[in-house]
């Protein structure tokens, strides 16, 4: 992983490389915005904690930067398979605790400081945002920004999974592969965490409320969904993936005591993306907690597609309103 990525100029922007805690950062400063009474946003690039790093996140960042006159954050994380789960996400939340104890000698106002991530960036969002709540010693977190997040590692045969298993980048098996590369540093056969082995029948209960076909609007089972047991339990393979169970791994488990705790959230899902259901079972779960949400839904879209941004004639029909929808959320705050 390359951690000082060379700095394209920007005749709006001040960009540069800095070192969080030990964590290496990028930040963007608007030359146009007051100083010292800033919004803040952190950006969490996706890659499935395998890949990626600040360049995969670049012209989103500057976009963000630009359009919400907001300085933004971005945390270059160690990757699996050489550092895998927790390290990554705790690389980000080092990274975060540091940006909002700081935040006014960033020309912040600690009190508007949002986090976003983009996959397993809105993974690592979520886990980071509930980890923060009960931490009185910083400022409140004023937003969490989820964009096409992967939230729980229980069931891969929810509707979106089935309906979109082969539908590129993130076929089913491919993200089931590079999940638990992310929780195990190894290579693992995936065939029986597709079939649900790896989960014990008193777990599946307790999660059973929460992680459930019947919580997902019917609208989003009309291209097929057929109800899976799932196969009988392992206890070997749930050994090796027991810590899948953990909320900084799977923030979709926390519980109703953390979750109503959150701050105002957005949520943007894709039609074709196995992680689909996952923002919508936590959407219902924000919602059914009284955490306001805000939902942008893109019925033409696939997971990654606002990683084309700023890719001109490459990007998707879709990219820009992603990263609109997004942009505007902030603007709002």
């Amino acid at each position: 992983m390359c951690l000082f990525i060379p700095i394209m100029k920007d005749s709006k922007l001040i960009i540069k490389d800095l070192v969080f805690d030990g964590v290496p950062v990028r930040v963007y400063w608007p030359k146009t915005s007051p100083a010292g009474n800033r919004r803040g946003i952190i950006y969490l690039h996706g890659g499935a904690g395998v890949f990626g790093s600040i360049r995969t996140s670049e012209m989103i960042c500057r976009s963000i930067a630009h359009q919400t006159e907001s300085v933004v954050m971005c945390a270059e994380f160690r990757l699996a398979p050489e550092h895998p789960y927790p390290v990554p996400v705790l690389d980000c939340l080092t990274a975060v605790i540091y940006f909002m104890k700081n935040a006014k000698e960033y020309g912040v106002d600690a009190s508007h400081i949002a986090i976003a991530g983009e996959s397993i960036g809105g993974t690592f969002t979520a886990a980071i945002c509930q980890e923060l709540v009960t931490r009185e010693d910083l400022p409140r977190v004023r937003a969490q920004v989820l964009i096409y997040p992967f939230l729980q590692g229980m069931d891969f045969n929810l509707p979106s999974y089935q309906q979109n298993h082969s539908i590129p980048p993130l076929f089913r098996k491919r993200a089931v592969s590079l999940g638990l590369t992310y929780l195990t540093g190894k290579t693992m056969n995936v065939d029986g965490v597709l079939k649900g082995a790896h989960v014990p029948p008193d777990l599946r209960e307790k999660y059973q409320k929460w992680i459930n076909a019947d919580n997902i609007p019917e609208e989003f089972k009309a291209r097929g969904y057929v109800p899976v047991e799932p196969a009988p339990f392992s206890e070997e393979l749930y050994e090796q993936v027991k810590r899948g169970t953990e909320t900084m791994f799977a923030p979709l488990l926390a519980e109703d005591d953390i979750i109503r705790q959150l701050p105002e959230t957005f949520i943007l899902t894709c039609e074709y993306d196995g992680c689909r259901d996952d923002g919508l079972l936590y959407k219902k779960r924000l919602e059914d907690n009284g955490v306001p949400v805000t939902w942008y839904h893109v019925q033409d879209g696939f997971h990654g597609i606002m990683a084309f941004a700023g890719w001109g004639p490459l990007e998707f029909p879709s990219t820009q309103k992603c990263l609109q929808s997004v942009i505007q959320f902030l603007k709002d705050l």
